[in-house]
Order: structure tokens, then C-alpha cells, then sequence
């Protein structure tokens, strides 16, 4: 069996029972997942439907009749489908009745080679389960999210004497309270924003707070109260944190109307500049009230789902209201919805939206779910309360759900109209590099460093729908330590093509890796072939290569994938600046033949070649700051083995510096508080080792 290390994330997954006894808790955790679930492996050699059929079968025998889920694999390893059953045995006997299967499915267990089994304690269980995997593998033939970067939260933080407002994304590990999802970061910048002018609560980092002996500008425009130099009593600050958590909770009828007593008292005791802060909160109260697009009152904490479908192209539009108020809309449009019902495609769009958002207690869709009651079960246990999926069928609800449609079928027709351009795009790039049809996968490369340090190389991957930014990679380069771009390029491209290397054929010997008779690069020792990870899964080879770089980089390029093998399955093209040296907003394309083109200055192709160009410049620049911020934060204590982060603390506290560090006698570390005769003599040796 190929094992797949599974990342429990959802909340359920700590309650699931995974051995034979099935024990509720497990203190081994994922560690413990992975070890002991019921997982099953049959291979057939068959490239047909019959092979798949037969696999199938196969798996079947060694069946039983519990919930769980199962997944198809092919001849590779890789996960065709994620499904979920009530009874494993049953539900996998039904792709060997081919005649009842949809076309798609047919191709699928025509591919289907392998199966991998895991049991759960119920169905519900077993859809969670479902659509984690489904995420994390992106299976082609399930219906996929398309969009799964997280959403924004607001952090109202607990861990802390004076509160902290902030964006927050990812994990939700800190103390506090969590307030969204918000549609986007926009969105909630400009919530932000008015929450700091309204309650006037700080946004600085605890370190920044701690040192501060005087207000920062924050408090001068009136949007912070300055509790880092006493400008507010923590009592004063603690009704401030009060009154923002009933704000973001829905009850902010009941903070305007406290605030508007405040002013009205504040004028008549004739203090006019109190009652002019308390009047410009009440407008930024209003500001993120009158910002709602739609009415949400009384709603409480609810998302709105709904589906538009044209031209085989489905789109959902999800509304995200909390504490009545909206807090913005998303529009997904998942793949792979070919041959599936609308509504499956929307529960299964909604079982991957909730497997990052927490999901709210009432849950509005405009159509009836299969297995409604299944997925409001599951959905339950994830949120640790009752949640609800309705369908509103009049009042404030049924407008709101009518304006959820308008919006879906609005953004579906916008989706269709730029996806019909991007097709254009791609014909006339196609086109132009004379490539025999439009690239469904372009990969674009560049590299950073400053002369040869911290050297970085990435890459981006581009398809016909817009950037696929889960499948971008970054190359800290190692070998091509010099300052040799050249070197740089071909390093990066070993390492991404290497694993589509063909081994050495029997009783041929070994294959010369520079594939060159003589010169400096025929005697330095190659790693291109050497043995290497497989492809990342969806990662096969591109159709067009990009490289950021003229006719030196070019052939660099060419010299690894004509080593690797593979240079006559991939169109590869130079981007290098014009004449003027890209001042006149022109690019010269380079062909590994010599041959060079360039476009007309206000091309469309030409922008989006540029925007392509400009993506992979914007990422590996964000990589090369990244590694030399790291860089400029590292203690040369970090070198030495087996001293962890406390004995470095008490090192350095004891001795004032690295260096100092490095220059002291044994004695004097053993003296160190903290640190013992062996750790001592560890780091003496590491500085004295042969001196």
C-alpha cells in the first residue's frame, strides 16, 4: 500500500475511531491515523475498462458493509476520486455495473488501477473526511473548489492586559475571539479601519506596545487610545473591548444608541471636543452599517448559497453575514462539474468551503441537497452545535436568497465573458510561439540574488482559467553558488524535470549527464539524473516553458532538458527587454532555433505575456526577501548541532554575543548559567575542531 500521510484538521477527525477496537480517543493522533487505518491496495496491469472493473471487484471481496471512504488510484499512485459510503462494500460494488455508470465514471474505473480504503465510525464522519481529502489531493474527476485560499478573520485578542485588533489568516491558534469569514481583504481593511476609529481599540504588535514611552501616530489621528502610556485606565479599555465584541456579535443598535447618550451628555455639559470624538465614531458606525450592499438584519450568523448554470459552466455566489450585518460576498466556480447534478455540485462545494470556515448556525441554499440531513449532521459536529440548511421561501429571507441568484448568474456571465477572452489570448499565443494548440499548463521561471548570495529560483504555473497558485514552487539554489545566472537556470530546471529523467538502459553503462565531449561543464560532476523525487501531483510537463532571460539563458535551459531527454516535448521561449531595454514597454521573445520575435507595443498578447512575466518576478523577489530577512535574523549559535533554542538564549544572555561565544575558553562556558559540562565542551569543539 502507498502511504499517504493525512493531516487531520477538521475538529471531528479527533473523535474519529481508527482501530480495530475502535477506541474514541487517540493520543498518537495522525501518527496514529496513518499507522492503524483499514486500508487495502489491489493492482491490475490492464490499461482498459475491464482492468479497472476488475480491480474493483477485487477490492470488493475483502469489503464489509461500515461507513468509510474510499479512493481510486491509477497505474501511478495518484487519486483519481474521493468518495464517501454508508456501506464501503456496497457503494464500491456499484462501479462494476458499467452500464449504470455516467460517462464520466466510466472513464474513471477505466483508469482505476488500485483502491485505498479508511473506515469511520459514521457516515457523517465519513463525508468530513471526504471533502478534507478531496482538498488536499484535488482528485480530477470530483467536483474541486476551485478557490481554496483562506479567508480573513478579525482577531479581537485575549492574551493580553490591553486587547489587540487584528487581521488574522491560517490556523486559528491565538487566544481571542474570531469574527467572519470576510470575502476579502479589502473587505476587512476597511472594517478594520472603522472598528480602530470607532472603538479606538490598538492594532500594534505586543513588542511595539511594550516599548513605547510616548503615543504614535495612531492615537494623534484618533484611532487608538494610546493605552501603551496610560492615555486610557485598563477599566476604560476593557468597556472599549466590551462594546466592540457586541458590535461584531449583531448587538450594534444598543453600542449606537450608548453612544449617542455619550454625546448628547458630553454637549450639554458643554464639552464640545469629547462630543466631537464621540460623533465621529458614531459615523464610523455608520460607515460599516451603510456599507452593507445588502439587508441582513435579523438574520444573526448565516451564509446564503446559491447556483448558476450556463454553457456547462456552474458558478456559486456566497453570501457571508454575521451578526446581521454582511460582511461580503464570494463567487466560486468549481471544476469537474461535467455529467454532475447542480445540486451535488453544491453541497460538495459547500462540504470544501467549510472544511477551512467554521460553519455558521443557519446555512441558506436556494435548491434541495442530497443528503441534506446527512451534511447538517456532519456540518454539526464540526461547529460543535445544531446548524441548520434551509431554503427560504418568503419574507426578508427569500429576498435576500433572490438577490444571491442575481448576483450568481451576474458573475457567471462575467466568468464566461473573460474566460472566452482568455481562450482568445491563448489561440493568438499559440499562434504567435507556433505552438501546435493552446497551452493548457505554461510554466514560467526566474531567479534572484544579490551577486550569488541568497540565491533563489521559482517558478509559476499559468493555465487557461488564470494563474494556479497552489502549484507554484520556490528553488533555494545550492550548487551554482557563484554569481552565474546561467548556472542559477540550469540548477532550478535539473530540479524541476529531473524525476522525468529515463534511467540508463541496461548494458549501455553510464550516461554521460552533460551529454558533451570536453569543456569546463563536461568535467564538473552533474546531479541531473541523479535520482529525485517523483512529480508532485498535477505536476506533468508543461506545454510552453518561459524563461526570464535572453538567449544565454535560453540555452542553458535547453542544454538540461536535452540532457533530461525531453526537449522535443516542450515549446520553451526567452522573455528578455526590447532595444531600448524595455523602456518602450516592448520584449523580445527568443526561439532556441536563434529565431526572435516582438510584438506591437499595445498588444493584448503582449500585456499578457508581461503579466505572466511580472508574476514570477513578483514571487521569487517575495522568496529572495524572504531568505535574506531570515538570513539577517540568524545567530551564528544556530550552526552548531544539538544546542537548542534555550541553551543559545543562555549563551548569549551570559556572554553578550556570538563572538564572544566563540572566543571563550572551555571554562568559561562551563560557567555559562544553564549550561553544562558537555554542552560546553560541544560548543567548544565546534569552534576548536582541529585548532
Amino acid at each position: 500500500m502507498r502511504e499517504l500521510p493525512i493531516a487531520p484538521r477538521s475538529p471531528y477527525l479527533h473523535n474519529m475511531a481508527h482501530t480495530p477496537a475502535g477506541t474514541p480517543h487517540d493520543p498518537r493522533g495522525a501518527e496514529r491515523f496513518n499507522e492503524e487505518r483499514a486500508a487495502y491496495t489491489v493492482a491490475s496491469a490492464q490499461p482498459d475498462l475491464e482492468g479497472g472493473v476488475q480491480a474493483i471487484r477485487d477490492m470488493v471481496k475483502v469489503l464489509k458493509p461500515v461507513p468509510g471512504v474510499y479512493r481510486m488510484l491509477d497505474t501511478r499512485g495518484e487519486v483519481l476520486y474521493v468518495g464517501k459510503a454508508r456501506s464501503l462494500k456496497a457503494r464500491v460494488a456499484n462501479y462494476t455495473q458499467i452500464a449504470g455508470l455516467s460517462g464520466r465514471l466510466q472513464r474513471m474505473v477505466s483508469q482505476t488501477r488500485a483502491m485505498e480504503i479508511i473506515t469511520t465510525n459514521s457516515e457523517a464522519e465519513a463525508l468530513l473526511l471526504e471533502a478534507q481529502l478531496i482538498k488536499r489531493f484535488r482528485p480530477p474527476f470530483n467536483v474541486l473548489l476551485r478557490d481554496d485560499k483562506s479567508f480573513p478573520f478579525i482577531l479581537l485578542r485575549a492574551d493580553h492586559a490591553f486587547p489587540r485588533i487584528q487581521k488574522h489568516r491560517g490556523a486559528r491558534r491565538a487566544k481571542g475571539n474570531y469574527y467572519g469569514p470576510f470575502a476579502s481583504a479589502g473587505s476587512v481593511n476597511a472594517t478594520l479601519n472603522a472598528l480602530q476609529k470607532l472603538f479606538l481599540l490598538r492594532s500594534c504588535t505586543d513588542s511595539f506596545f511594550n516599548n513605547r514611552d510616548r503615543p504614535c501616530l495612531l492615537y494623534q489621528i484618533k484611532r487608538c487610545s494610546a493605552p501603551c502610556v496610560g492615555r486610557i485606565s485598563e477599566a476604560d479599555y476593557d468597556a472599549l473591548v466590551r462594546q466592540a465584541k457586541d458590535f461584531l456579535s449583531g448587538k450594534s443598535g444598543a453600542v449606537q444608541a450608548d453612544l449617542e447618550q455619550q454625546m448628547a451628555e458630553a454637549a450639554e455639559n458643554l464639552q464640545f471636543e469629547t462630543a466631537a470624538m464621540l460623533r465621529d465614531r458614531l459615523r464610523a458606525a455608520t460607515f460599516i452599517q451603510g456599507s452593507q450592499a445588502i439587508n441582513a438584519a435579523g438574520l444573526g450568523d448565516a451564509d446564503v448559497f446559491a447556483l448558476a448554470a450556463k454553457g456547462g459552466v456552474m458558478g456559486v455566489q456566497a453570501f457571508f453575514i454575521r451578526g446581521g450585518q454582511n460582511w461580503g460576498h464570494r463567487a466560486f466556480f468549481p471544476r469537474h462539474t461535467s455529467d454532475v447534478d447542480e445540486a451535488q455540485v453544491l453541497a460538495s462545494v459547500m462540504l470544501q468551503f467549510y472544511e477551512e470556515v467554521p460553519p455558521p448556525p443557519n446555512i441558506l441554499v436556494d435548491r434541495d441537497l442530497p443528503e441534506r440531513e446527512l451534511i447538517e449532521a456532519a456540518l454539526s459536529e464540526v461547529a460543535d452545535r445544531k446548524v441548520r440548511i434551509t431554503i427560504p421561501e418568503r419574507g426578508d429571507r427569500r429576498k435576500l436568497m433572490a438577490q444571491a441568484q442575481r448576483n450568481a448568474v451576474e458573475a457567471l456571465e462575467r466568468r464566461l465573458a473573460e474566460t472566452g477572452t482568455k481562450a482568445k489570448i491563448n489561440r493568438e499565443l499559440a499562434e504567435f510561439l507556433e505552438l501546435d494548440a493552446p497551452p493548457q499548463r505554461i510554466e514560467i521561471y526566474d531567479n534572484s540574488h544579490i551577486q550569488g548570495a541568497k540565491a533563489v529560483g521559482a517558478m509559476v504555473v499559468a493555465g487557461p482559467e488564470g494563474f494556479e497558485k497552489g502549484q507554484y514552487r520556490k528553488f533555494n539554489i545550492h550548487e551554482a553558488q557563484t554569481n552565474d545566472d546561467f548556472a542559477m537556470m540550469r540548477e532550478v530546471m535539473a530540479r524541476r524535470f529531473r524525476a522525468f529523467a529515463d534511467p540508463p538502459q541496461n548494458g549501455e553503462g553510464d550516461r554521460d549527464p552533460q551529454g558533451r565531449g570536453g569543456g569546463a561543464d563536461a568535467a564538473r560532476p552533474s546531479t541531473i539524473l541523479a535520482d529525485g523525487p517523483p512529480p508532485r501531483s498535477g505536476e506533468d510537463l508543461p506545454d510552453l516553458i518561459l524563461i526570464d532571460g535572453g538567449k544565454g539563458q535560453l540555452s542553458s535551459v535547453m542544454r538540461v532538458l536535452e540532457e533530461i531527454g525531453i526537449a522535443d516535448d516542450i515549446a520553451v521561449v526567452g522573455v528578455a527587454k526590447g532595444p531600448h531595454h524595455g523602456r518602450d514597454g516592448r520584449e523580445v521573445f527568443h526561439f532556441p532555433d536563434g529565431r526572435e520575435k516582438m510584438l506591437p507595443v499595445n498588444s493584448p498578447l503582449l500585456f499578457h505575456l508581461q503579466n505572466l512575466r511580472d508574476e514570477v518576478h513578483r514571487y521569487v523577489i517575495g522568496a529572495h526577501r524572504a531568505k535574506r530577512s531570515k538570513a539577517i535574523t540568524a545567530s551564528p549559535l544556530d550552526e552548531i548541532p544539538g544546542i537548542g533554542p534555550a541553551r543559545k538564549r543562555a549563551l548569549l544572555l551570559h556572554f553578550g554575543t556570538a563572538s564572544k561565544v566563540r572566543a571563550a575558553a572551555l571554562e568559561d562556558l562551563q560557567r555559562a548559567p544553564g549550561v553544562s559540562a558537555a554542552v560546553a565542551r560541544k560548543v567548544y569543539d565546534f569552534y576548536h575542531a582541529g585548532g
